[in-house]
């Protein structure tokens, strides 16, 4: 039987995790969180299956989050890699690039992965135009979600990749 795995993609809560976005997650066998986390309170409430892979963004730093969490904050890895049935995903927050980074710098970047996923712009972006493909799940907390909190989930196999895009309504003008 061919192995098949779910990965919740999100990034940028800044803090706050949405509820409705939590709810997918626990639903998934991973979750990667490509940073500005903001909280351990944020990764407490990340529960997939397996385990939860987040790395630092520029806003995770300890002077940003509560000083009785410098140890965790501090822990987080710039950059992090996730091997799935069919390929690996690399994961980076992506402020080293600019506010607006260069696809195909991150290709050239992390030309072995199939999958790259960064955050830091809050744009929900899938581009599969070339390979390794390039992914941000925009914001899945309050601030600056561009339509309401949102992630992505990756269905992946030995032979085939798939992303849905979950976005839900902002909450504020609900």
């Amino acid at each position: 039987m061919e192995a098949k795995v779910t990965v919740g993609i999100l990034s940028d809560t800044h803090g706050y995790l949405d509820n409705r976005i939590a709810k997918v997650i626990r639903d998934c066998d991973y979750a990667i969180h490509a940073g500005d986390i903001m909280g351990a309170h944020v990764l407490n409430q990340l529960q997939p299956r397996k385990s939860v892979i987040a790395i630092a963004g520029n806003n995770d730093v300890p002077s940003i989050w509560n000083k009785d969490e410098a140890t965790i904050v501090s822990a987080l890895p710039k950059t992090a890699q996730l091997k799935l049935p069919g390929g690996i995903i690399n994961i980076e927050h992506g402020h080293r690039l600019g506010n607006y980074p260069e696809h195909e710098q991150l290709r050239w970047d992390h030309a072995e992965a199939r999958l790259v996923v960064y955050g830091h712009t809050h744009k929900r972006i899938i581009d599969q135009t070339a390979e390794p493909w390039i992914v941000n799940p925009g914001a899945a907390g309050k601030e600056r979600t561009k339509g309401g909190p949102s992630c992505l989930i990756l269905h992946a196999s030995e032979f085939e990749w798939r992303i849905d895009t979950i976005l839900f309504e902002d909450q504020a003008a609900a």
